[in-house]
């Protein structure tokens, strides 16, 4: 409906392989979707995360914010798509996915999309897939960290920008508590 807001605080910490699939259609003009998604895959684990935001309604705003971490041989892909339809001027859709490998032998995809059928709007996405920040790594191990402990606080630090914006102190908890026990119970010696 007109001005109407969903928030979307999505974390996928299970240990089976899934398919995620959240969509959400602004119809009314005004409408807006936030879309935060965090994901940590482990062992050989295969996690495919399909987020897509439709403006269709005037001044309409989709963003989608994903970030996910693979540790050992898993696998992780994110599709965002973006789709403003012909007659939703002025509508905003953005996203940014992200992915951070720590294993040599992980699989990483980020892929947005963007499909605009319309010219008078704003639009922008990024991704990246890569590996840990070596320089970032030295500097907490000569801190007198272990290779770990310093993964785990680069993958915090990674994963903070989605875990801020879940609004219930107990589930963001509940899903730092969750983040942890993967990333020690995920992580293996190289």
């Amino acid at each position: 409906m007109r001005d109407a807001r969903i928030d979307w605080a999505l974390g996928f910490m299970n240990d089976g392989n899934i398919i995620g699939d959240f969509d959400s259609d602004l119809v009314g003009e005004g409408s807006h979707a936030e879309t935060k998604v965090v994901a940590i895959s482990t062992g050989k684990q295969v996690q495919g995360i399909d987020t897509r935001v439709t403006n269709i309604g005037q001044r309409s705003i989709g963003h989608i914010l994903q970030h996910g971490v693979i540790l050992e041989d898993a696998t992780l892909t994110f599709n965002g798509i973006g789709h403003i339809i012909k007659g939703a001027k002025g509508a905003d859709a953005q996203q940014e996915n992200r992915v951070l490998m720590l294993s040599r032998t992980a699989r990483g995809d980020a892929n947005p999309l963007l499909l605009i059928d319309e010219n008078d709007v704003q639009a922008g996405h990024a991704a990246s897939v890569g590996r840990v920040d070596e320089q970032q790594m030295y500097y907490l191990m000569s801190r007198g960290l272990s290779k770990e402990v310093a993964q785990r606080l680069v993958i915090r630090g990674f994963l903070g920008a989605v875990l801020a914006e879940i609004p219930d102190k107990v589930v963001r908890q509940q899903l730092t508590a969750t983040i942890e026990r993967k990333l020690i119970d995920g992580q293996k010696s190289e």
